[in-house]
């Protein structure tokens, strides 16, 4: 009974979310365009595809990878596995290095597995013509937002000041504007927004605070927020990164064929 309500409650929440999109939509095509709505049997089962979809995706979530996620991130922080011999010497940043790679591999996967990002990469194909790929574009954010919460958890466990990070990795980007192809540094900065979304802020969210709970010294409060922005960050230094380099490698192939 339990997951039956979950279900309802989460199906309300989600039709509520849903429905005011539906009510701008429609009341813009006919109110101010006036103009019908081509097949609006099919618009307005895809609305109900939406609901019933996103809720199912956020009760699963709930259910499975929350959980999974919380539970790994407090392990993997333990004093118990990061020493299991005992011993009670001070613990240094390469003793987390298990916690590195698992922040680096969630956030690889929940980035590819990112609604909002397959969305953008989609309609990116679509309006370049095939000219940026779908694949390409995901796992170069996906690598990106892998750099961006290692580096975040490694600034928690060495006990960093956030700023210099941040700091440093924009002025990378704004270099990195003037020199990639124009038509890639808008979506590059777009990336970074989209992938603080459903997937992958809630696990984020629960490794930075696992992470700078179990550490000595650390104040979850002030250390174990931030992941996020690094996720948000380092899309943008990837995605013109990748770029370049397909730049670089097109213009090293046309100079040897000539």
């Amino acid at each position: 009974m339990n997951m039956v309500s979950d279900i309802f409650n989460t199906l309300l929440l989600t039709a509520r979310d849903v429905v005011p999109i539906a009510v701008i939509l429609f009341g813009f095509q006919l109110g101010v365009l006036r103009r019908p709505i081509v097949h609006w049997q099919k618009v307005l089962l895809g609305f109900i595809y939406v609901i019933l979809g996103l809720t199912f995706f956020l009760v699963g979530l709930e259910l499975a990878l929350f959980p999974i996620g919380e539970d790994m991130a407090n392990q993997l922080t333990s004093p118990s596995f990061l020493h299991p011999d005992g011993d009670m010497s001070p613990f240094v940043w390469q003793d987390y290095l298990w916690v590195y790679i698992f922040a680096a591999a969630i956030g690889f996967s929940t980035t590819i597995a990112e609604p909002s990002l397959i969305a953008v990469a989609i309609k990116a194909n679509e309006v370049s013509g095939g000219t940026i790929g779908i694949q390409g574009l995901r796992i170069s954010v996906a690598i990106g937002v892998a750099v961006g919460i290692a580096l975040g958890c490694f600034r928690i466990v060495v006990g960093d000041p956030i700023h210099y990070y941040i700091m440093a990795g924009y002025v990378l980007v704004v270099i990195q504007t003037f020199y990639a192809p124009k038509m890639i540094v808008p979506l590059a900065y777009d990336s970074g927004g989209v992938t603080t979304s459903t997937v992958t802020v809630p696990l984020v969210a629960a490794l930075g605070l696992g992470l700078a709970t179990n550490v000595d010294g650390r104040d979850p409060l002030i250390d174990g927020f931030g992941l996020i922005a690094f996720a948000s960050l380092f899309p943008m230094i990837t995605v013109m990164g990748y770029a370049q380099l397909v730049e670089f490698m097109i213009k090293r192939k046309s100079a040897k064929e000539r």
